[in-house]
């Protein structure tokens, strides 16, 4: 093929670029925090109650701690499979509990403000019960080796549900700083509503003094001696400085890249979007204009790429599929999911074992009887490039920690009915704006560039210096 033929081929490729993005996405993200509340409630361990929405689950872990004295009943299973690690799960609280503290209001004209409580108490009753002393917190309900060579639904389990805690001999820093800020969050929510229990939440979260957890803990008290500890110990904790590029359910420091690990990137995308949004408030709030060696970026600007990622989870992507099951009509059918792949004990009576059901279920090439709504998957690898199967856990393997972030980042997006989701010009990033403006590390990777670099190098490799320069 000749350069012209090439650069034929290039320009009908970018025609079908500009169309695509000319199509109109009436997105309904008020539908789409809906079915994420739905994923909790799929999630749920214990004694499920009687307004429980997500018929095909039972109670489950109904014994959690017993061996070890102590009641652990309750909380979430973390992903795919039923173990209960504290750390993604506090994060996940207080996920929830700053979206409704930022956007209570929108939250109730949404009328979801009792689906979002309920959703993060599931999780405070269960670390209120965890923290049985002032030293002590119990941090994780089962085991990961012998959990994931087992594949049973909830109600089934017969692995070992062995209980592992913190205490002064065996520390864990990083979970007592989560948990107190997922209490302190969740007081703060609360706190219109239930004043007896924001109270409780809050007597549990004054055990830890970790950034996170203090930084959440003078807002919910206004104590200046939490203020005092964050601005004293932010540098030697390694709270602040350009080297930090993630905020995640293991890394709290602002920042981050779009893509950042092949391994259920979306949790990555999903965090950042709403710390972007959350960002976008406090900025228009302010009235501050975040100025770069080659221009400034506006408070829209950075709501907009929130929206972009937004967008891409929901449908606007090279695949044209919703990585969040249940929303749309294109979404993943093989998801990696115990009990979204296995029939629900109310039509398969019998108990399903580790080997059948690696055999029966897992194997199966069948859709999974199951659809577990509100499920944000792993999602696509940097070229843009999914499987629906169910053995690839990277893709197509949810999370608590990565559907957690999609309340608030929904929430706000539907208060703006209309907005016209304007991404910044290509043109704009330079290189030096890396080093001078960290939120710029997150803007100019808007989807919508990556999406064009992907598509046009991997049809036709010999544009990839076409790329550089659009």
């Amino acid at each position: 093929m000749g350069i012209s033929s090439k650069l034929q081929v290039i320009s009908v490729l970018l025609v079908g670029l500009l169309a695509l993005e000319a199509v109109s996405y009436n997105f309904d993200y008020g539908n789409a925090m809906d079915k994420t509340l739905l994923f909790f409630e799929a999630q749920r361990s214990g004694k499920l109650p009687p307004n429980q929405r997500v018929k095909w689950r039972g109670d489950s872990g109904l014994k959690d701690g017993f061996l070890q004295g102590v009641n652990l009943v309750g909380g979430y299973y973390d992903a795919g499979d039923h173990v209960k690690f504290g750390l993604p799960m506090a994060y996940s609280l207080t996920m929830l509990g700053w979206s409704v503290v930022d956007y209570r209001k929108e939250i109730a004209d949404l009328n979801q403000m009792g689906n979002t409580l309920a959703a993060i108490k599931w999780g405070t009753d269960y670390f209120i019960k965890a923290h049985t002393q002032p030293n002590i917190l119990w941090a994780q309900v089962g085991d990961g080796d012998s959990d994931h060579y087992c594949w049973e639904r909830a109600e089934d389990m017969t692995t070992p549900r062995t209980a592992y805690k913190l205490d002064p001999s065996h520390p864990g820093s990083d979970l007592a700083g989560e948990a107190a800020a997922a209490l302190a969050a969740a007081s703060l929510a609360f706190k219109p509503y239930d004043s007896s229990y924001s109270n409780l939440l809050l007597v549990h979260a004054k055990q830890d003094e970790l950034l996170w957890a203090a930084a959440w803990l003078y807002r919910a008290t206004y104590d200046e001696y939490y203020l005092k500890y964050v601005v004293d110990n932010a540098v030697s904790l390694g709270g602040t400085g350009w080297a930090v590029k993630e905020f995640s359910w293991d890394n709290k420091y602002a920042g981050g890249l779009i893509y950042v690990r092949e391994w259920n990137n979306l949790q990555y995308a999903s965090s950042a979007a709403f710390l972007l949004a959350m960002y976008s408030d406090y900025l228009s709030e302010k009235k501050i204009v975040l100025t770069c060696p080659e221009g400034q970026v506006q408070p829209s600007d950075v709501l907009s790429f929130a929206k972009s990622q937004a967008d891409y989870i929901l449908g606007k992507n090279p695949k044209a599929i919703s990585y969040l099951v249940g929303y749309g009509q294109n979404y993943p059918i093989h998801v990696h999911h115990r009990g979204a792949s296995i029939s629900p004990i109310s039509v398969l009576h019998t108990a399903v074992s580790c080997i059948e059901g690696f055999e029966t279920w897992y194997r199966r090439p069948q859709a999974n009887p199951n659809i577990i709504h509100g499920a944000l998957l792993g999602g696509p690898s940097k070229t843009d490039d999914f499987s629906d199967d169910r053995s690839n856990y990277e893709q197509t393997e949810p999370t608590l920690s990565g559907s957690a972030p999609l309340i608030g980042l929904f929430v706000k997006l539907q208060s703006l009915s209309g907005y016209p989701g304007k991404l910044l010009n290509k043109n704009f990033i330079s290189n030096q704006d890396f080093q001078a403006c960290p939120v710029i590390q997150l803007v100019s990777l808007a989807l919508n560039y990556r999406f064009l670099s992907s598509y046009i190098t991997n049809t036709i490799p010999e544009a990839s210096r076409l790329v550089t320069i659009l």
